[in-house]
């Protein structure tokens, strides 16, 4: 029985000569319909090199109707199992019905073209799972989320386990994506079992972006072929077809260079970097400002205590507050607490301190005063009326004072739409990262939000914002101000 187990990997880590080198020689071969592009010949080499190297880890990322799916989920299956009939492969969709049709035209194409010369097993051929005759190999389509216990895999094949933005926005959807790998799939595989994911990118937090996040010990090489070239030198990224900057790729369905425009000019910006670029973060555009208002001189007094005051605060046109976004829990993969420090002079908002760290409860408890002892003129604290908040507040009610519930209204998105205005009007003024250095942790996060894996920074920022200036401006509270200028300085306002 060993003996059996050695000769069989033996047989998938050493496999035969390949009839057709590519599978996309074999989809020319046998397949009428197949439009071979420069893009599908990259996915071809790195196909075939994720099939000969055990253990290989392989995403591709590619815009959507180009043929990425046929090529990995139908001829890439075929193709491997003219070379080893043995080899037992997996492939899942985000839904039963894709999985389904994806085995059946596996199958089919088999049973219909005598140069693949594979046979299905009479007593074995339903659509989502059959064995080729007289050999342990065949298919097993599966949907995400399905059981795949007692079924090992031999290669496993994932096929856009996200269906549109609806599921790609939902963090429940995107766990339980994450959960099926980690719990289902992964167990299943054959020691020295390729994985290829093949997707369009939907969200940062998506399953590519949590393989490269949270498995980089597995090493995971990306093949990203985006619709159009745009060499990114300052990343050290060059375009992997070769082209020059703004050419679009030969589109395997005809695309004209009008049609690819108008393709990019309806998508916008958000969808565009994502499903197009393979980039689920745009790098310009968004929601908040490429480039935000900074100062660089510290606008409070440090005392030798650690206390921090702020010249001014108590008149009419200035405050200090707190706004605090809280978690539920502090595990690796969880959210974070995040607390800041905001001063309000006239019509424009400061960020002074800023604390963001996965905190369990104690810990949450234990940042606010902290906070609140080191800005002791930050009297209002407001704090989000979810998660953790409820619980802080009535913990702290009787030690810290000024604690506000703030009831969020209407979606992250939303919310952070409300202000986005003010900060493309250098209304909200950020530090420089010498006098605040995890200040760049939130403007990594308003650069791609909403895409953001994490986005706390941002709901604390829009909740003080909102406080701050939006309610205020709304309510007519701001009154114009004709400006003022110093006689010695020689500037005119005409």
């Amino acid at each position: 029985m060993t003996t059996d187990l050695f000769e069989r990997a033996a047989m998938h880590f050493e496999p035969r000569k390949p009839k057709w080198a590519f599978p996309g020689a074999m989809a020319l071969a046998t397949n009428p319909k197949t439009v071979q592009t420069p893009a599908l010949d990259l996915i071809d080499a790195a196909l075939v090199e994720a099939f000969n190297t055990p253990d290989s880890r392989l995403i591709i990322c590619m815009a959507p109707q180009e043929g990425k799916s046929v090529r990995v989920a139908n001829d890439f299956p075929i193709w491997c199992l003219t070379q080893n009939p043995d080899l037992r492969i997996v492939t899942a969709s985000y839904a039963q019905n894709l999985a389904n049709r994806n085995g059946r035209v596996i199958r089919n194409r088999i049973t219909t073209s005598d140069d693949i010369d594979l046979k299905i097993a009479s007593d074995n051929g339903a659509v989502h799972e059959w064995t080729l005759d007289g050999h342990q190999g065949g298919v097993l389509s599966v949907g995400i989320g399905a059981g795949v216990t007692g079924r090992p895999a031999d290669m496993l094949i994932i096929d856009d386990p996200i269906k549109d933005r609806k599921e790609a926005d939902s963090e429940t959807y995107r766990n339980n994506v994450w959960d099926w790998w980690t719990d289902a799939a992964s167990a299943r595989l054959a020691p020295g079992a390729p994985v290829i994911v093949i997707l369009t990118r939907w969200h940062q937090d998506d399953l590519a972006g949590r393989l490269l996040e949270q498995d980089k010990e597995a090493g995971w090489k990306v093949l990203n072929i985006p619709a159009q070239a745009d060499h990114r030198p300052e990343k050290g990224e060059t375009d992997p077809l070769g082209r020059k900057p703004g050419e679009f790729m030969v589109s395997a369905r005809g695309r004209t260079l009008k049609q690819w425009l108008q393709r990019r000019a309806t998508a916008g910006a958000r969808t565009w970097a994502s499903l197009y670029q393979g980039r689920p973060s745009p790098d310009t555009g968004g929601v908040f400002p490429q480039e935000w208002a900074r100062y660089s001189e510290k606008m409070w007094i440090e005392h030798p205590d650690g206390r921090r005051t702020v010249p001014g605060v108590g008149r009419e046109d200035t405050e200090l507050v707190q706004s605090w976004d809280l978690a539920f829990k502090d595990t690796k993969s969880s959210d974070y607490v995040v607390g800041q420090v905001w001063l309000r002079v006239g019509m424009q908002a400061f960020l002074l301190d800023m604390v963001r760290e996965r905190l369990n409860f104690t810990a949450t408890c234990k940042a606010i005063e902290a906070m609140s002892a080191k800005w002791p003129q930050a009297v209002a604290k407001f704090v989000e009326d979810k998660a953790n908040g409820p619980a802080v507040m009535n913990v702290l009610g009787k030690t810290v004072m000024g604690l506000i519930p703030i009831e969020p209204e209407g979606s992250k998105y939303a919310r952070a739409s409300a202000i986005s205005p003010l900060t493309e009007a250098g209304n909200v003024i950020l530090p420089q990262a010498e006098l605040l250095p995890n200040v760049e942790e939130l403007i990594e996060e308003a650069k791609n939000f909403p895409n953001s894996a994490h986005d706390d920074t941002i709901d604390a920022l829009s909740q003080a914002i909102n406080r701050l200036l939006l309610m205020p401006l709304e309510a007519g509270m701001f009154e114009p101000v004709e400006p003022q200028f110093e006689e010695w300085s020689g500037i005119s306002p005409y």
